[in-house]
Order: C-alpha cells, then sequence, then structure tokens
C-alpha cells in the first residue's frame, strides 16, 4: 500500500512559502515525496504570475486525489478563505486562514490522510496581534497533537543533528535554567526519537559542555562537574550511550562527528551555529514526541525578499523528504 501524501501548510502568506513550495514541487514530482499544500488557489495562482514561476497548479477535494495529481501539477486543497496578501507585508487579517491551514493538516495526519506536515514558515508577530495563544509552532502542535512528550525541537541535516536543552532564552537566562533534569529529559526524548523517527538501533548522544574547554575542571566553570555530569551519569544508568561533557570548540569536527548520532546542546546557537555553518539551504526544523510527523524548513519568511523569486527552496525540500523518511521509520 502506498504511503499517504504529505501535507504542506502555507505558512506566512506575506513571506516566501508559496515560491518555496513552488519550487519543492519542481524538484520533487518526478520521483516524489508526493504532498499536497493547504492554500488558497486563487493565491497561489496570482503569486505564480507574480515571480513566474511555470508551476501548474490544480485544486484537489481530498488528500486522496493529491497522489494521481502530483506528477502534473502542484496539488491545492482549500484552505477556506480568500487571502489577500502583499508579498513582504505580513497582515493580521490572513491569520485564521493561517491558523487553519496547520489545523487542517494535523487533522489529516491524525486520520491517516496524510503520513505527516511539513509547516511553512509563519510570521509570529501578526499572529499574536490577531490574538494567537502560542509562542510558535511547536506549542501548538504539542496542543493539537501530542504523543510521548516532552516536545522537543532538533535541527538536522546529512552530517549533524543537534538538539538544544535551552532554546529561544538569552543566555544569562539559558544558563541560569539549565539542570540536570532538563538535560536527562531532552537527551532521553531524542535517544527514543532516533531509535522511532531515525532507525537507529542504538543511539549515541554527544553531551557538550557549557564553559570553554568544558569547564577545565572547573577552572573555567563548574557547570560540568555540578549539572551536565550528573545527568550524564543518569542518562548511562538508563542505558543511553551518552559521551562528554565534549569541549564545544572541538565536538563539530568531521572526526568527532563521525562518533555520534546527535549532539546535545545546551543552549541555541552553541548547536545552530555550527548546523547552519555545515548546511545553511538543507538545515530541517523536527519535533519529536508529537503523535504525528512533523518538519519544517529551518528558516523564516523572508519578508525582504519575498514576491521577487528569489527564494531558495533547498531546506523545505530537505524537510519533505525527511518527513517522508521519518514516516517511514516509524512504519517499519
Amino acid at each position: 500500500m502506498a504511503s499517504a501524501p504529505l501535507a504542506v501548510t502555507m505558512g506566512e502568506p506575506a513571506g516566501i512559502g508559496g515560491e518555496i513550495t513552488f519550487g519543492a514541487w519542481d524538484a520533487l514530482h518526478k520521483a516524489g515525496p508526493a504532498f499536497f499544500v493547504i492554500d488558497d488557489p486563487a493565491r497561489l495562482v496570482d503569486l505564480r504570475a507574480r515571480v513566474g514561476a511555470r508551476v501548474p497548479i490544480e485544486t484537489i477535494a481530498s488528500p486522496a486525489e493529491a497522489a494521481a495529481v502530483f506528477p502534473n501539477a502542484l496539488p491545492v486543497l482549500p484552505v477556506g478563505h480568500d487571502v489577500k496578501s502583499k508579498p513582504g507585508k505580513p497582515s493580521t487579517e490572513t491569520a485564521a486562514a493561517v491558523v487553519r491551514s496547520i489545523e487542517m493538516a494535523v487533522r489529516f495526519a491524525q486520520d491517516g490522510q496524510a503520513s505527516g506536515i511539513v509547516t511553512n514558515p509563519i510570521q509570529k508577530s501578526a499572529l499574536y496581534d490577531a490574538g494567537f495563544k502560542y509562542p510558535g509552532h511547536t506549542e501548538f502542535l504539542a496542543a493539537h497533537a501530542p504523543g510521548d512528550g516532552p516536545h522537543i525541537m532538533m535541527l538536522a541535516c546529512p552530517d549533524l543533528r543537534v538538539v538544544p536543552v535551552t532554546i529561544h532564552v538569552s543566555l544569562k537566562d539559558a544558563i541560569a535554567g539549565l539542570t540536570a533534569d532538563l538535560i536527562v529529559a531532552q537527551a532521553t526524548a531524542t535517544a527514543r526519537a532516533l531509535a522511532s523517527d531515525f532507525g537507529i538501533v542504538k543511539p549515541r548522544l554527544a553531551i557538550a559542555g557549557l564553559n570553554p574547554h568544558a569547564g577545565e575542571g572547573g577552572a573555567m566553570g563548574r557547570e560540568e562537574i555540578d549539572i551536565i555530569m550528573p545527568a550524564l551519569e543518569r542518562l548511562r544508568a538508563a542505558g543511553i550511550d551518552a559521551r562528554g561533557p565534549m569541549p564545544p570548540d572541538t565536538m563539530f569536527s568531521a572526526r568527532a562527528r563521525a562518533g555520534y548520532d546527535a549532539a546535545i546542546c545546551m543552549y541555541h546557537d552553541q548547536g545552530l551555529i555550527p548546523l547552519k555553518t555545515l548546511d545553511v539551504d538543507g538545515g530541517v526544523n523536527v519535533t519529536l514526541g508529537l503523535s504525528i510527523v512533523r518538519t519544517s524548513p529551518d528558516h523564516g519568511t523572508a519578508l525582504d525578499i519575498a514576491g521577487k523569486g528569489e527564494a531558495h527552496c533547498g531546506s523545505l525540500v530537505a524537510a519533505i523528504r525527511m518527513a517522508a523518511d521519518i514516516a517511514q521509520s516509524r512504519k517499519n
């Protein structure tokens, strides 16, 4: 039995979501994986003319029609709103359509009509102004498709996977909020997801230090001694192959990366700088711990280039391929 298609959400209509969706269809329509986008077909037709894309567009009535349409045209499932937007100019008037696109994708994934969802970038400020109550995609999806949790952000490319223990907080607050319990929870969930979603039977985790040289035995900070080592001991006692604390300045070399399957990093930039340096166009945001498969491009709405035909679709293509691989791994 063929796998169900993936559901791609509209994202911020004033951003580059539509343009990179055109590019993703162009890159994938011959070999797949198949997907459909939940959007306003009229908006995409107008956008196609604006950016000069040569992408056939066909409206579908259900996800079941997507696979047959996909080789010859971009399947668009109507979101149920007339979406009027100007490139680079987010508006609260489109917020309801943006949220509905995500809700529909989640429902299709939950009932098996979609094998997973790939979310185009949203402009959170516009959603907040319209009354959106969640900090972002991850929290919204955790509320609507909770799995075994915790719900964790992994950034992945072919050469590296990273999970930041603390995410969108200041560096000062990240250090203050770092605990052994938090490290253990994030690392345990990561090991479980590497097995279920990536098919890695015995995952190897590299646990980063926080301070230069991983603290140099306490000479450059005691977080490694007081927080990270106790977490490592607990992980090893639970049967998880956890290594470290590893000095952050050497653990991302090619030789070091060969020794682990994912890096557990203590704060946002510690993991995202090396990943984006290695593969800024192929990075994928994966949410671990959900009941459904969810990936996303590892970039924002790019309002400054929206509508100009300059957007690069590489990260969305990688996100679609990774979502299909994860769905197959879970199925296996």
